[in-house]
């Protein structure tokens, strides 16, 4: 378990997508939060003091659960303050990174940060989810976007039975696997690096179970 930001600085550093160049990228982006979070509520304040370890590392440990030779495109729902969207493309800039956002404010947020970081293979999607143009993806992520047989009915048309989801849900993980009855799925439940009581749904989606049965 990480538990303090020396200890996720160097499990960051030991992440092989983390170069000398995405490090200034994600020093970056911490520096950007920290002035951006003073003008909008985008994070706890105290959050900030362990921004490494909450928001960084948090959003990171997502990237060994997809092959590195994966090409994309990864959509993010709900990216918010940039979590883990913006992270994933700091670390993997040759991604095509789609973030779905609605909220204006967090819109504008996600395209400064981008153009910042030099994100060029990231962008941001401003619409709700429901409007959002259909296409394949091959990895899903949403952190804390919604219950997760709404998440599923709402971005199923983005997957195919090889697109991976990983969808971080804090304690309620493993309930809520539990509780999902009309899917088909490969979904289990992964320890998070960075809260001991918290999961992450990982796995494939096989699709709907036949509603005649």
């Amino acid at each position: 378990m990480i538990v303090t930001e020396d200890q996720a600085r160097a499990w960051l550093a030991r992440l092989p997508e983390c170069d000398a160049t995405a490090l200034e990228r994600l020093e970056l982006l911490c520096s950007l939060l920290r002035e951006e979070n003073e003008r909008q509520n985008l994070v706890s304040a105290a959050s900030l003091d362990h921004v490494w370890l909450r928001h960084i590392v948090d959003s990171a440990q997502l990237l060994p659960h997809v092959p590195r030779e994966t090409p994309g495109p990864w959509l993010d729902l709900g990216t918010g303050a940039g979590f883990p969207g913006l992270v994933i493309a700091a670390l993997r800039p040759e991604c095509e990174v789609m973030m779905v956002e609605s909220r204006k404010r967090r819109i504008e947020w996600l395209d400064r940060a981008r153009i910042a970081m030099g994100l060029d293979r990231a962008r941001v999607i401003g619409q709700r989810l429901e409007m959002v143009e259909t296409r394949q993806v091959s990895v899903i992520s949403a952190r804390a976007f919604a219950p997760l047989d709404k998440l599923l009915a709402l971005s199923a048309r983005f997957s195919t039975s090889d697109t991976v989801w990983l969808l971080p849900k804090g304690r309620s993980a493993q309930q809520e696997l539990d509780d999902l009855r009309k899917w088909r799925h490969m979904f289990h439940v992964e320890q998070s690096l960075t809260d001991p009581q918290a999961g992450i749904i990982a796995g494939t989606l096989a699709g709907r179970k036949d509603k005649t049965r």
